[in-house]
C-alpha cells in the first residue's frame, strides 16, 4: 500500500513510528473483518519502535473496528500506565503482553485473540494441531501448547509464565482459552494468527466427518518442514509481508479511515 501520513501526524510521531501505528491498526480491523475479535477484548500489542520499554495498546472499550493509527495509547511495560495517548488500561492485556515483551526479543509484536476455531482446538484434552496436510505440518513446529489454565490473567506473573512457555516458538496455544502468536513485525503476527485458524478450522471440518484422520508419512512431514523454512525461496519481502501488504491493500479500498 502507499504510506500515507497526515502533516499532523509527522509532526508528532516519527515516520517508523507511524508506519508501525498504521499497521496496528490495519490488523485490528483485518482481524474483526476475519472473525478472529472477540467484543472489545482481546488484544494486539507492538512495542514502539526505537524503545524497549513501552508498547501500543487501544484504550479500553474501543472496538476493533473502529481503530486508527491515531487511537493508540503507549502503556509502560515495566508499570503499565499511560506515558502518551488517553484511555484506560485493560488489565489482562496488560499483565499478558508486557511481559511477554519484555522476556522475548523475537515479541515485538503480540497477538492474543479467542479465534471460535483454534480456540475449539484449546477445549479438547488433545488441542494439537494433527500433521494431516502441509500447512499443518508448516506449522507445527512452531507452536508451543500451554496445558494449564489458571483463570483470568490478572497478575503478570501470569504473562512471565506464558512467555516461559512460548520461548522460541511463534504461537501459543493457551490451554481452555485462546491462541496468541508472537512476531518481529505485525506482518509476522499476524499471518501466523490467519494460518493457525485456517489450520484449526479445517482439521475440525476432518474430525466432523467421523473418520479417521490421515497422518502424513514422517518423511513427507521432514521434507515439507524444510521446505517451508526455506528462505532462500522468494526474494525480496517475505510471504507474511505480502500476505499482510495484500490484507491492507483491501483495507484502502474498503476502510482507508484506518490510516487516519
Amino acid at each position: 500500500m502507499q504510506f500515507r501520513v497526515s502533516p499532523q501526524s509527522l509532526e508528532n510521531y516519527s515516520t517508523e513510528e507511524w508506519r508501525a501505528r498504521i499497521d496496528l491498526a490495519a490488523a485490528h480491523r483485518l482481524a474483526f473483518n476475519q472473525g478472529f475479535s472477540e467484543g472489545i477484548f482481546n488484544h494486539l500489542t507492538f512495542v514502539v519502535p526505537g524503545r524497549s520499554d513501552r508498547y501500543y495498546q487501544i484504550p479500553f472499550g474501543m472496538h476493533w473496528s473502529e481503530v486508527t493509527a491515531s487511537c493508540f495509547m503507549e502503556v509502560g511495560i515495566d508499570d503499565g500506565e499511560v506515558k502518551r495517548g488517553e484511555g484506560e488500561v485493560e488489565r489482562s492485556c496488560y499483565c499478558i503482553h508486557a511481559p511477554i515483551h519484555k522476556a522475548l526479543p523475537q515479541a515485538k509484536a503480540v497477538f492474543h485473540t479467542h479465534m471460535p476455531y483454534a480456540s475449539a482446538l484449546t477445549r479438547l484434552e488433545d488441542p494439537r494441531i494433527k500433521e494431516i496436510g502441509q500447512t499443518e505440518v508448516g506449522l507445527s513446529g512452531a507452536i508451543a501448547y500451554d496445558d494449564e489454565y489458571t483463570g483470568p490473567a490478572l497478575d503478570p506473573a501470569e504473562g512471565a509464565r506464558l512467555a516461559g512457555v512460548i520461548g522460541d516458538k511463534s504461537v501459543l496455544f493457551m490451554a481452555n482459552h485462546g491462541i496468541s502468536t508472537v512476531g518481529a513485525t505485525v506482518a509476522d503476527a499476524y499471518d501466523m494468527l490467519y494460518y493457525v485458524e485456517r489450520a484449526a478450522q479445517v482439521q475440525i471440518y476432518a474430525m466432523w466427518t467421523g473418520q479417521r484422520l490421515k497422518q502424513l508419512p514422517a518423511p513427507v512431514v521432514e521434507k515439507t518442514k524444510r521446505d517451508y523454512k526455506d528462505e532462500q525461496l522468494y526474494k525480496g519481502p517475505t510471504p507474511a509481508q505480502r500476505h499482510f501488504d495484500a490484507l491492507k491493500r483491501m483495507l484502502d479500498r474498503k476502510e482507508p479511515d484506518y490510516a487516519t
